[in-house]
C-alpha cells in the first residue's frame, strides 16, 4: 500500500472515530491501530507471500500521525451569493481536475456547465469517482488544487445558477 493510501485511511479513522482498521487486498495487508485517545496511529503491514504473513511491529518508520497543523474537518465554506451553490466532496480522497495526466481539465473558472457534466474526479482507494454538476450553471471558483487531498463535505467548486 502506498503512503497516500495509508494517509487516506488514517483520515477516515479520525473522521469516524475508529480505533482499529484492517484491510487486505492483492498488494498486501495493513492494520491500523490508534493507541488510547491520541492521534497517533500505528501501522503494521504484511507483504503478500506464499509463507504465512507476520505483522511487522510498528516502528518510527511505519508510524503515521495526524499533523497538528491539519484542520479538523472540512475547510470553511466560502461566502456565496444568492444564486451560487457549492459542489462538495462526497468522500475522503484526492481531488483531480482532469481524467488523466495528459488530458485537459474538465472545467475552468468561467465555463458554463450542464446538469450531469463531470467537474472533477475524487480518487478514493484507487477508485476514480467523477463528481458531476447538480444543475446547469457557470463555474465561479475552483477551490481545490489538482492532486490535493480532500475531506468528506469539503467544498470543491462554486457554481452560479443560470
Amino acid at each position: 500500500m502506498e503512503v497516500k493510501e495509508i494517509k487516506a485511511l488514517v483520515t477516515l479513522m479520525n473522521e469516524f472515530g475508529l480505533v482499529e482498521l484492517e484491510i487486505e487486498d492483492k498488494k498486501g495487508k495493513v492494520r491500523l491501530v490508534r493507541a488510547g485517545g491520541n492521534n497517533n496511529v500505528a501501522v503494521a503491514a504484511a507483504a503478500p507471500s506464499a509463507a504465512p504473513a507476520s505483522k511487522a511491529p510498528a516502528s518510527a518508520s511505519t508510524r503515521a500521525s495526524a499533523s497538528p497543523a491539519q484542520p479538523k474537518g472540512p475547510a470553511p465554506a466560502p461566502e456565496l451569493a444568492a444564486n451560487q451553490r457549492l459542489i462538495k466532496s462526497p468522500m475522503v480522497g484526492t481531488f483531480y481536475r482532469k481524467p488523466s495526466p495528459e488530458a485537459s481539465v474538465f472545467v475552468e473558472e468561467g465555463d458554463s456547465v450542464r446538469k450531469g457534466q463531470p467537474l472533477c474526479i475524487i480518487e478514493a482507494m484507487k477508485m476514480m469517482n467523477e463528481i458531476e454538476a447538480d444543475g446547469a450553471g457557470r463555474v465561479v471558483r475552483i477551490l481545490c488544487e489538482n492532486g490535493q487531498p480532500v475531506e468528506y463535505e469539503q467544498p470543491l467548486i462554486v457554481l452560479e445558477g443560470e
